[in-house]
Order: structure tokens, then sequence, then C-alpha cells
């Protein structure tokens, strides 16, 4: 007996040694490691990373960038069988413990001792995650695990335990890009916290500890083990009864992968938003949660989108079938799971599905669609699959299916409005469009391209191309400021001039049609897009000042070519340089500033950014005085002393009174202006625009545009609105085939886009500036008519060209001449 209590006394001795000894070590290991611990105050106002979200005007998402998927919650929004099923899966006793386990503790020491592995199950509380994940790497090392304790106690005393939770629910990763429990749930449910099942709440809460290869959609069996190991804790713990169990256990899955809900696709104006965004907010611009809210319309958007794709797939018809995208060998009987399986690599683009033929006969194809759909395409879904043979030439048309597939041949096909199957091909072709308000540069609709996953080129924005006769506009305004009426005449006649540059060393403009119409007013030469009538007309001012002119139109010294080929619309212009352009022509000759974001907030709301454009602002109080001391500079014969305030790289303003708008700066004459647009109003009523008058508007200004052997295609055009351009071309500068005219290629997309940008907007009239006045003129000499000619025309002017013009009926023909004589 005395042996067996010396014993116990000395185990106790030994016990209370080691325990002793144990806290010494405790005490000599946080004096080492605590003055290196982070302090846990930072977590009371934690800034996690949070995607960068990019909104339509109206609200609508047109994308998300980030890292990381994360929808920041705080426990308010949590059900309690969520918090439930997070608490059985990971920390039973989390609401009661001072922040560890010791039961846990000791069991992980005790493998760690036995096994001698540093890596075991067991020991970390939620609290202990917390501190790991917010401060602490994930190596496993005994200094690690020492920290992560002694930061539990800290962050215990510092925080609730629902903040505690609540941190863990928003850091922890769960699978595929999504951090967060709303992020989770949004992503494998598409589904907000609060609409959850029971099994869905289990499932969420089990996949932290496995989360890529335990997450439902990598490996749902392991997952489904996981679901109802949690479930099984919730009963055993009486977090749920046994009834919920049995039906949450017998649930089925039905977890798949939700994308961001995408309410509008423009992945083009996306893109450039986060290089902006980049830009003002610096490296952490994707991931600090703001919001950035844009000009883009969505409607306008979608019809951009639509009338673009529409009308490249039209040009791609007509210039018929290059074949099959690929082709696979099958054997007879292969069985459709199979085929399926070649398409695999291929992805729908813009509604143009993929598939590959099964079968085809004399009348009709089976395409094995990648979804187990079949699609069969008779004659009349191949009929317009004519091979290609060049830009400009077809084979025939074909009288049999087999004409055109085979089997094994990867195709597209597409349905039409009636729902019926029809052979498709991707276009080879690229487009832009891009509409913008001509009042402050709005961008209300952007697309750069076909489809951005297969090009991310911007070609609204970062193509240089030629403007053909889109470009003469510009021209003709500064002619307008040199003195030349919309009346004045010139010779529409052949023209050489030497050019060392070419094989003959001649260069011979010409018109688009090879016609040549002798003397024309200057507006039927526009109506009717004469070439050689420009080139007469910018020798006659003077190229270097029609180069330095038309920098007042937002185009650099650089982009325009300071030669005779500018009149043809040889500057290498983007389309939104165009739409700029012509904006200034549109809102009566101010030069605004294109812009995308309208607002930034931060991820509290908070609004950190309100743009501030400048503005035509007609009717601001400033600028209301400016055009009456304008009309008040008019002198007594009509004159104008309009000087420009800026050009294209200056615009610059008088800074504004408090509270005041910033104005845009007046680069051309309201009258100079007025006129220009009057021209291209005929150039869409009865010109090469007219195809534009199916929109059945009077309020329509605009000019096509082809360059040289049909390479691009342009129309640009407006109303007081709207302004937008659309562009067609290769981007090889490949040919785009004979005949291929603006007017034919690129103002569908213009018309299409202004259908449904105008829909609820009624006409709105050019506003007719003060100084500008009306005469008859004779239609074939443009001078004035005398009252009663049958043959005279209705014609507008300046105030004081009219007045010269009667007082000496000579000059405008003698100050005309040298634009008139063949040179």
């Amino acid at each position: 007996m005395k042996i067996f209590l010396r014993v116990v006394r000395y185990a106790i001795y030994l016990g209370l040694s080691g325990v002793i000894l144990g806290c010494l070590a405790l005490g000599v290991a946080y004096w080492l490691i605590s003055p290196r611990l982070p302090s846990v105050e930072t977590l009371k106002d934690v800034q996690l990373q949070v995607p960068l979200k990019v909104l339509a005007a109206d609200g609508k998402l047109m994308a998300t960038f980030g890292e990381t998927r994360r929808i920041p919650i705080d426990m308010s929004q949590v059900p309690d069988r969520l918090k439930y099923a997070v608490i059985s899966a990971e920390d039973a006793d989390f609401y009661t413990h001072p922040g560890i386990d010791i039961g846990g503790i000791l069991r992980a020491v005790w493998l760690v001792t036995t096994t001698g592995s540093k890596h075991v199950a067991g020991g970390s509380t939620i609290t202990q995650q917390v501190a790991r994940q917010f401060f602490l790497s994930p190596e496993v090392t005994y200094t690690r695990k020492l920290s992560e304790i002694f930061l539990a106690f800290r962050i215990e005393g510092a925080l609730s335990k629902d903040d505690i939770l609540a941190l863990y629910l928003n850091k922890s990763f769960f699978g595929n890009r999504a951090y967060g429990i709303a992020a989770a749930a949004e992503f494998y449910y598409g589904k907000t916290l609060d609409q959850l099942t029971q099994a869905e709440c289990a499932m969420l809460a089990s996949l932290p500890k496995f989360p890529s290869t335990g997450n439902p959609i990598n490996n749902l069996p392991r997952a489904l083990q996981r679901r109802a190991y949690v479930l099984g804790r919730m009963l055993d713990l009486g977090h749920i009864d046994q009834a919920t169990y049995d039906q949450a256990m017998a649930e089925e899955d039905q977890s798949f992968a939700h994308e961001p809900p995408i309410e509008i696709e423009a992945p083009y104006v996306a893109e450039l938003v986060r290089q902006e965004a980049i830009e003002r907010l610096g490296n952490d611009a994707l991931d600090n949660g703001y919001v950035i809210r844009t000009t883009i319309v969505s409607p306008d958007q979608e019809a951009a989108n639509q009338a673009l794709r529409d009308s490249l797939v039209d040009y791609d018809r007509r210039h018929g079938y290059r074949g099959a995208e690929a082709h696979v060998d099958i054997a007879a009987g292969t069985s459709p799971e199979s085929l399926v399986g070649e398409i695999d690599g291929y992805r729908t683009v813009n509604g143009l599905i993929p598939g590959i033929v099964a079968t085809v006969m004399a009348d009709e194809a089976m395409v094995q669609l990648g979804d187990g759909q079949v699609a069969l395409l008779d004659l009349k879904a191949v009929e317009w699959a004519r091979p290609y043979v060049d830009d400009s030439r077809r084979g025939a048309t074909p009288k049999r299916v087999d004409e055109v597939l085979q089997a094994g041949d990867i195709v597209r096909v597409s349905l039409d409005e009636e729902g019926n199957w029809r052979l498709a091909q991707i276009p080879a072709v690229q487009g832009a469009m891009v509409g913008l308000s001509p009042e402050d540069g709005a961008i209300r609709a952007l697309i750069g391209g076909f489809n951005f996953s297969r090009s991310k080129f911007n070609r609204a924005t970062q193509s240089s191309r030629s403007a053909g006769s889109s470009f003469k506009p510009f021209i003709y305004s500064a002619a307008m400021d040199h003195g030349f009426t919309p009346a004045s005449v010139i010779n529409d006649a052949p023209l050489v001039f030497p050019d060392v540059s070419r094989p003959n060393g001649l260069w011979t403009p010409s018109n688009d049609d090879g016609k040549f119409d002798g003397p024309i007013r200057l507006r039927e030469a526009l109506v009717r897009s004469k070439n050689l009538v420009s080139v007469r007309l910018l020798d006659a001012i003077g190229v270097h000042y029609a180069h330095e002119y038309v920098t007042r139109f937002g185009f650099t010294a650089q982009q325009v070519p300071e030669n005779l080929s500018m009149a043809l619309g040889t500057a290498a212009v983007s389309p939104l340089a165009m739409a700029r352009g012509y904006a200034v022509l549109a809102n009566g000759g101010f030069l605004i500033d294109p812009y995308l974001i309208a607002e930034i907030a931060d991820r509290d709301g908070k609004v950190i950014y309100t743009a501030n454009p400048v503005r035509a602002c007609h009717d601001c109080p400033q600028r209301m005085l400016d055009e009456e001391q304008e009309r008040a500079n008019l002198a007594a014969d009509g004159s104008s002393s309009f000087t420009p305030i800026a050009t294209a790289n200056a615009s610059t303003t008088v800074p504004p009174a408090p509270g005041e708008p910033r104005l845009a700066p007046r680069v051309i004459d309201a009258r100079n202006a007025y006129l220009v647009t009057s021209l291209m109003r005929d150039v869409v009523r009865r010109g090469t625009g007219s195809g534009a008058m199916v929109l059945k508007r009077g309020d329509l200004a605009g000019k096509t545009g082809t360059t040289n052997e049909y390479r691009d295609a342009w129309f640009s055009g407006f109303n007081a609105r709207i302004v937008a351009t659309a562009w067609v071309g290769f981007d090889d500068f490949s040919s785009l085939g004979s005949r291929e005219f603006g007017s034919k290629s690129a103002l569908p997309i213009w018309i299409g886009f202004m259908r449904a940008a105008l829909a609820d907007m009624e006409e709105q009239p050019f506003d007719m500036p003060p100084g500008i006045t009306t005469a008859r003129v004779d239609r074939d000499s443009g001078l004035l008519a005398p009252a009663g000619d049958p043959d005279s025309i209705i014609e507008y002017f300046k105030t004081e060209d009219v007045a010269q013009l009667a007082a000496r009926p000579d000059t405008q023909e003698e100050e005309q001449r040298e634009a008139y004589d063949v040179f």
C-alpha cells in the first residue's frame, strides 16, 4: 500500500511538473511568438477581395472581373439551416469553446507522437481556421500551429462568435473560384442563401474540406458522401429531426455551373472599362468590389449586336460556302455518342451551333449536335451554299444536299425565324459599330467584332482603316469655310497627276461608277459621291489648309495624309473616331469626347467618381450668352468673325462656374455644320445612303464610304440625338468583293441599330442657326435664278453669300474657275 501511495505521489508530482513545464513552454513560446503576431483588430474592418462589376446605364450586368467569385454577407443573411450545417461539419462546439478545442488538440498531439507525421486530422476550430485564412501561411509547422492558437484566443477576445463565423463563411474557398458561401450558392445552385434547401446547405457546408476534389461538379459521388456525413452530424447534434434528415438524404443534387448572370452582352465594352478601371483605380481595381456604371443603353447595345451579326452573316452567305470546318472519317453504324465526342472542342458562336454530319443523302442530311439533338437539313437549308470561288465569284447553286455535305463533316447549323434548321458558317469578314450621343459623347452602344471569344481585337476603337467617301463631309466643311456654297459648281471630269510611286508614274483618280457628269453642284456631287469633285475641291482650297482644318473634328494630323488623296478618304481612322467627327456636325459644331464610364461606386455603394463630360449644351446659360455674342458679331452684311476655340488635340474649355456644366469647345461655325448636314440629308433621301429611308424618318443625315478595291465599307450617319458609324472589312485588308459598297455592306448594320435606337424617339429637325437663308438657284449653273424660273431649286446659303452673289453675280463663277477647270 505504501508503495502504491508512493507511486501515486510521484505520478502526481510528475504530472504537475509536466503541467508546469508545459505552461512554461507555452509561456516561452508565447513570449517568442507574440511580438510577431499581427493585430486582430484589422478583422473588424476587413476588406475581402470582391470582383469588379460592370453595369449598363440601366443597371443590367455586363461583366465581372477578378480572380475570385465572392459576394460578402453578414450573419443576418444566413439561415439557421445553413449556419448549423456549417457548425456541424466544422466545429460542433463553436458557440461554447474559447477559440480552441483542447480535446481536439490533444488528439492531434497524440497522433503526431504516435505516427510521426505532422499532417494529422483534428484540432482546428472555426476560429483557428479564420486565423489561418487571414494571417498565416498554409505551411505545416509547429510554430505556425502555435501562432494559430494564440491568434484564436485574440480573435475570440476581439470579435463576437457571429462576427467570426461571418468571416469564415466569407473567406473560405468552396471550389471553382467561389470564395465565400454566397458565391458558392450562386455558382453551384444559382440561388441566394435563403433559397437553399437543407440538402444544398449540407452540400455547401461540406465543401471547405475538399473544395477542388470533393465538389459536386468535379466529383459528385464523393460530394454526396460528404453531404451525408454533414446531415448525419446535424441529426446527431439535434439541429434537424429525422424527417428532415430523410428528406434531405433522398434529395437529388441539382448542382451545375451557374456563371454570373450576364444580362447584356457587351464584351468589347467590358474590356475597355476593365482597362480604364485599372488606369483610374490602380492594380486593385478588379478585387476591391467596385461597381462601374457605364453609358451603354441596353436596348441599343442589343440592337447593335444583332445588326452587326446578321449583316456579317448575310455578307458571308452572299459570297458562298467555304466548306466544312473539319472532316473526320466515320464508320457506318457509329453511335451518336461517339459522334458527339468528335465535336467536343467546338463551341457555339453567336447562335451558330457545331455539329457533325452523321448521314447524307440527295435530299437530306442528318447532323448530330453536341446536346444530343439531331438537325435535319433539306435542300432548302443548304441552297445558299454555292461554293466560294473568290471574293467576287461563286459556283453553281446546289441541286442535291450531298453536293454540299458528306458524312463526317463538322459544320455549323442555326435556327431560322420559323424554327427550321439551316446550314451556317462562321463569317470570315469582320465589322464594328459604335453609337454615341452628340450632346456629350456618351457611348450608347459599341461592338468591336463578330465574336469576342474568337478575336479580342476591338475594331471599333483600335483599328486604323481608310474611311473612303465617308470622309468627304469634312472636306466639304473645309470648302464651306473657304467660301464655297452648296450651289458651287465643280467639274466632274477625268484627272491625271504625276505620281512616282505608281508603276506608270501617274495617279488617275476615278469615280466609283466610272462615269463623269461634267459641271455639277456640290450638293449633287456629295449625293452621288463624286470622287473627282472632291479632289478638285481639295486642290482649290489647298491641301495644307484642309489638313489643318479636319483636325477640328478630332482627327490627329498623323491620321490624315497631307496630299490630294485625303479627298478620297485615305485617312486611317477608327469607327469611334469617325463617330466623334460626325458628332461635330450633328450637334452644331462642338467637339465632344466619347466616354464609357458614367459612375464608379465602392463596395459600400458610395459613389467615388462621376463623369463630367464636356457638353454641347445649347440651352446652358453660358452657351446661350456665347451664341448671342456670335449673333452680335455678325456684320451688317451677314459675314461672321467666327474663330474656332479648339482643334482636335486641344478640346479644352474655359473652366465653368461652380455648378455649371463643362462646355465643349466650338470648332466649326454652326452655319457650316448646318450646310454640310443639309447635304448629307440629301445623301440619305436620294443618294448613296437612300437605303436608310426604310426607317421612314426625315431627320437623318449620313454618308457612305467605300475604299479602293472594296477593302472597307462604311456608313456614318446621325440625327440630332444619336450618331452612329458602321464598318465592315477583313482584318488582312482583303477585298470585300466587287460591288460591296458601303451602302450594301455597312449601311444595313447602321439601319438595324438606328431602327431600335430611334424607335421611341420623335423626329427632331435640325435647328437652322441665325445667318442661314434660302434662295432659288439655277439647277445647272448654281447661280441665283429669277423668281418663277421653272428650272430653279431652293438652296441653303450663308446670308452673306447670297448678298455677295446678288451684288456681283459673276463673282461665284470667277472664284470657282480654278476648281472647275481640268488641271
